[in-house]
């Protein structure tokens, strides 16, 4: 029996990109201490907790076709409840940990509660005004700062564990991003995520079907927010400071730009575009203070190129990869 020359799917162009980018993330700090530059593990950590939010956000966005304006409500939830609980005296990361899932599931079930009960622009414009809320009431607390912020007194101890020193916040970021993915890839090709994946394309023939599309995309929505809270936790961390401006509407166009950029509706499409961002954002302004009028007209190229972002490029790869071996194989056997 001929075995088939077809690119087997293990050897793809995205499969291959993603290992590399996984083993290379996971070096950095070996990298950052060989070449005594520790504002590499810095950045790369920034990368990796956006990259969740990223991440979370896809969960609504890519496959379940809800476009959130405010999802960076619970990315400032998260580091809110890391910092006035340290303002309090409170530095137990279990504690904050389990304020985080409590604080962002219940906002996001109250909120998600009213603002899936409509669609379209209504969605959009209600998920930004719960944001713009909760950005006006940081604001004016200011026993916490205020508009000024509040700078955490203590890093999140898990027991013995403290987030602030960079390496351990870097793996502990790095762990939660690999959890991530593989839990949104076990949970989108579940039952759960083909019922959220189908409503996207046609919500009206699940009802129909018997399915309460409703509690399926409040489900996610709410699993979306708990995961954007933590990483919110991860961030306050980083920056050590709590400011309102973590969950304003421009930090919200970027997540989604993350999306946009890496591939939406694809499980490494969040990580891709946060990587592609925040480095291409770092090099544009060490050559100019104009850097945002070359950022933007790269993002508008991408996305005529590939309207998936980078993942729908290495999927192009692929499929012209595996065609040119199908038609091999084909001519191989007409001639034989």
């Amino acid at each position: 029996m001929q075995q088939s020359s077809v690119l087997p799917h293990k050897w793809s162009a995205s499969f291959v990109v993603n290992a590399v980018l996984l083993i290379a993330l996971a070096l950095v700090p070996l990298y950052a201490r060989s070449m005594a530059d520790p504002f590499v593990v810095t950045l790369i950590t920034r990368i990796l907790i956006f990259a969740i939010a990223a991440l979370s956000l896809n969960l609504i966005l890519g496959y379940g076709g809800l476009v959130s304006f405010g999802h960076a409500l619970y990315l400032g939830l998260g580091v809110y409840c890391v910092a006035i609980l340290s303002f309090h005296g409170i530095d137990n990361g279990w504690l904050q940990l389990l304020a985080t899932l409590v604080v962002c599931s219940v906002v996001g079930l109250l909120t998600g509660s009213i603002a899936l009960r409509t669609s379209g622009i209504s969605f959009i414009m209600i998920t930004l005004a719960f944001a713009q809320m909760f950005y006006f009431l940081f604001v004016s607390l200011s026993q916490y700062g205020g508009d000024d912020g509040l700078r955490l007194a203590s890093g999140s101890d898990f027991s013995g564990i403290i987030l602030t020193d960079p390496r351990t916040l870097y793996f502990s970021s790095f762990l939660v991003l690999c959890l991530g993915l593989y839990a949104c890839h076990k949970l989108v090709h579940s039952r759960f995520g083909i019922v959220i994946r189908a409503s996207k394309s046609n919500e009206q023939r699940m009802k129909a079907l018997g399915y309460p599309t409703y509690r399926y995309r409040l489900a996610i929505y709410v699993i979306s927010a708990i995961l954007c809270g933590i990483a919110g936790l991860l961030y306050g961390n980083l920056t050590q400071f709590g400011s309102p401006s973590y969950m304003s509407w421009t930090t919200s166009g970027e997540l989604i730009v993350m999306v946009m950029l890496g591939g939406i509706g694809t499980l490494f499409g969040p990580l891709l575009g946060a990587l592609a961002m925040i480095l291409t954002e770092e090099g544009l302004k060490a050559l100019t203070e104009h850097w945002m009028a070359i950022f933007g007209p790269l993002i508008v190229l991408l996305i005529i190129v590939s309207r998936l972002g980078i993942a729908g490029i290495l999927q192009t790869i692929d499929r012209r990869r595996t065609s040119r071996s199908r038609l091999v194989t084909q001519r191989k056997r007409e001639s034989t």
